[in-house]
């Protein structure tokens, strides 16, 4: 064996001792590790019930209105704040009271709950068209939150779904039968610390 190659494989050995020895200082104690995972299930425990909250909160506040809310695991879904005229994406009158009640329950008692707005449009038109056409109803909804009810602009965010057919309330409807399709949807991702 050559001097240069007994040198490389020396040296290879001794990297790999040394990166083994040390690996072996970072273990953990039992009663650390248990430690750590109690925190993180009371944690867990805590969110849950600020969702649990959140979502009788919104249950009594929007009964009135045509609306569904889901709790799911780590957030609720408030369905179909919103519809839309067919191609428009500005937001009607009457979806307005519904979005005032949201922000209303949101300021009072869940202020650090991140928003999602999701937008939807019917499949009438090309996908990328589609896309950008939620993505305006979603905006429409975020604005109207924002500027109108004094929800804070960080909070509150949107998205487009588009057409997705994945999401379709009625699968491959349009113009008049597509209505439930053109729509917008409240997703709470993080329901914050109840006041």
């Amino acid at each position: 064996m050559s001097s240069n190659v007994y040198r490389t494989l020396c040296l290879a050995v001794g990297v790999t001792s040394a990166v083994a020895f040390a690996g072996c200082t970072n273990y953990v104690k039992r009663s650390d590790f248990d430690a750590a995972i109690a925190k993180l299930q009371n944690t867990d425990q805590g969110l849950q019930q600020q969702i649990n909250s959140l979502s009788q909160d919104m249950q009594r506040h929007f009964a009135k209105y045509d609306t569904e809310i889901t709790a799911m695991q780590g957030r609720i879904r408030v369905d179909t704040v919103a519809h839309f005229a067919f191609n428009q994406a500005t937001l009607q009158d009457q979806d307005k009271a519904m979005l005032d009640e949201f922000a209303k329950v949101m300021r009072a008692h869940h202020s650090d709950a991140l928003v999602t707005v999701e937008g939807f449009a019917d499949p009438a038109g090309s996908t990328s068209y589609n896309k950008r056409l939620g993505e305006r109803r979603a905006d429409a909804v975020r604005n109207y939150l924002v500027n109108n009810d004094g929800m804070d602009a960080s909070r509150v965010r949107a998205v487009s779904y588009g057409e997705a057919r994945n999401r379709q309330v009625k699968p491959g409807a349009t113009r008049s039968a597509g209505e439930p399709n053109r729509r917008a949807s409240l997703v709470i991702d993080f329901a914050g610390n109840a006041s």
